[in-house]
């Protein structure tokens, strides 16, 4: 019985053919669906979720895409990658950038947001090439997610937990809808 790992990689590696054969861009792709380049990516590697009302638009795309990998790419995916990734050079300076940035960046959203995270999953993310000051190619990564604030955890009788942040949260509010 083939692998979840192996099967991703085999579904993975016929998408990109199409993508391949099709001789068009994530960013032409992108543009013809309405997605953003990433996003397109993110979908031909399996790591992301073809949405119903998406599936035309990818299909005119690509026409050669068959309805086999269609219906495939609906399914919820298995988002993994493999660790060796981290060596091939881009990976590993786009790690290196978020390490070295991370905590300053961390401090800002906190002062600008409060104590929370940005959602990895509520996120949109694009590549833009751009020329700079001097003239030279520029590459721009945007990362655009949904803030997260962290929830006061409460402890009530019988270790019935709630959230402080639900909307118009008080104690009883939380017991009743805790107690249901």
């Amino acid at each position: 019985m083939e692998s979840e790992t192996s099967r991703k990689s085999s579904l993975t590696n016929l998408l990109q053919a199409v993508k391949r054969e099709s001789g068009k861009s994530f960013n032409q792709i992108a543009e013809e669906t309405g997605l953003t380049n990433v996003y397109v990516a993110q979908l031909l590697r399996r790591q992301a979720q073809l949405k119903p009302e998406t599936a035309p638009k990818l299909r005119a795309a690509l026409p050669e895409l068959p309805d086999e990998l269609i219906h495939e790419m609906m399914r919820p995916p298995t988002r993994s990658y493999d660790p060796n990734l981290i060596q091939e050079p881009t990976v590993y300076r786009l790690n290196e950038a978020v390490m070295h940035f991370g905590e300053s960046i961390k401090e800002i959203i906190n002062e600008e947001f409060g104590d929370g995270i940005m959602s990895a999953i509520d996120f949109y993310c694009s590549v833009d090439k751009v020329k700079g000051v001097d003239g030279k190619d520029r590459v721009v990564i945007t990362f655009d997610g949904k803030y997260l604030p962290y929830s006061e955890q409460i402890l009530y009788t019988h270790n019935t937990y709630c959230t402080s942040e639900l909307p118009g949260a008080t104690i009883a509010g939380c017991f009743m809808a805790c107690a249901l």
